[in-house]
């Protein structure tokens, strides 16, 4: 098949999860085309199956912002007639699936007919897509998709309940490549960051609100008056400095290293302990399949999809959203009990396992397989 996969390009779920998915299916011999503003991050090593096509946007003096929604929809037109794409699998409903529908409706006027798949991931639907600036448009792009799914049931619900669409969703959820994420022969660079009597708790966001990443910290500060540990923070955003602050005041700053965004967060989950991810919302959680998949468990808010992934008393521990208390008693339950650390860990794994590649790749390709014999 000859795929065109539009998405973001960005460390966000959304583009790491659709970046992925191109690889995989490159693999299996599949001619993957990318569209997008920039080179996506996770595409990052030569394939002779996949070809990055740059969204270019000009700069005209008439428009206060840019018409990127209008230059991607003729990029999506142009490649799906000179590259012979054989669909269109759009990630993330904004501006994606408006755009996928415009490069549709050109395109039948030149007898294609290009079926689009549109893959809802998040804060499309339960944050940016909430704006009712947006919803006629999400609605109509939504119901005029030829095959629509989403990473967790909760967005699927989330979804029916935001828009008017009664459109079938298909619940495809997030995955993981298990192989990057197995122990490594030469071990991990654990001593890089704490001492062998120290404990490594790990968040990895965008350091957006919604993340609350000062949860982390507070939870964290508490974790530390019973636990000898570090505190590693991977990623970036606005509330980076927010954060920084922070651990000055509540006097952790020391045990708290900021590393910045990661291509390969494998190379640093192999040196955690426990995974925070105190969200006030995630629709799936994919930071914290990637923990798991290293068999590190999750101690994190009980909100959206995270409990379709993180089982409470198995995996790891949830809690409410903003209780900070609870999630240092669970942490702290984890870290001062080796058996049940290593009881956590193998169950993190076998769970983890459920979101392998080789389980969820098969369910992308039914949808396009009975999409290509209508």
């Amino acid at each position: 098949m000859k795929i065109g996969i539009v998405c973001y390009p960005t460390f966000g779920g959304s583009g790491v999860v659709a970046t992925e998915l191109g690889k995989a299916l490159a693999a299996q011999g599949h001619m993957i085309h990318f569209i997008t503003y920039s080179q996506p991050v996770r595409l990052d090593e030569f394939n002779a199956n996949i070809v990055f096509h740059e969204v270019l946007v000009s700069e005209y003096a008439l428009f206060q912002y840019e018409p990127y929604e209008v230059v991607l929809t003729s990029k999506m037109v142009d490649v799906a007639k000179h590259e012979g794409l054989d669909l269109l699998h759009v990630h993330y409903a904004i501006p994606h699936a408006s755009a996928a529908f415009m490069a549709k409706q050109i395109l039948k006027e030149e007898g294609i007919d290009l079926p689009v798949i549109t893959t809802l991931h998040g804060t499309d639907i339960t944050l940016v897509g909430k704006d009712p600036s947006f919803e006629p448009v999400i609605s109509f792009s939504i119901t005029h998709s030829d095959v629509v799914t989403a990473v967790s049931e909760s967005l699927k619900a989330d979804t029916y309940k935001h828009f008017r669409t009664k459109k079938d969703i298909k619940v495809i959820p997030n995955f993981v490549n298990l192989e990057k994420y197995k122990p490594s022969e030469n071990g991990c660079a654990r001593l890089n960051f704490a001492s062998k009597e120290e404990k490594i708790l790990i968040h990895i966001s965008n350091f957006r609100k919604v993340k609350r990443v000062d949860d982390v910290v507070k939870i964290f500060q508490k974790v530390r008056t019973k636990v000898k540990s570090k505190l590693i923070l991977v990623g970036d955003g606005p509330e980076r400095y927010a954060t920084e602050q922070l651990c000055r005041q509540l006097g952790v700053y020391d045990d708290v290293r900021f590393v910045g965004k990661l291509k390969n967060v494998e190379d640093i989950l192999c040196a955690a302990d426990l995974f925070l991810l105190p969200s006030e919302h995630e629709s799936f959680g994919l930071a914290a399949l990637e923990s798991m998949a290293a068999g590190t468990p999750v101690v994190s808010s009980n909100t959206g999809g995270i409990p379709e992934v993180n089982i409470h008393g198995e995996t790891g521990y949830l809690a409410n959203v903003g209780d900070v208390d609870a999630m240092a008693e669970f942490s702290i339950r984890i870290l001062t009990d080796e058996n049940l650390l290593q009881q956590m860990s193998e169950e993190s794994r076998k769970r983890a396992a459920l979101f392998s590649m080789e389980n969820i790749l098969p369910m992308y390709l039914d949808v396009y397989n009975s999409l290509l014999k209508k």
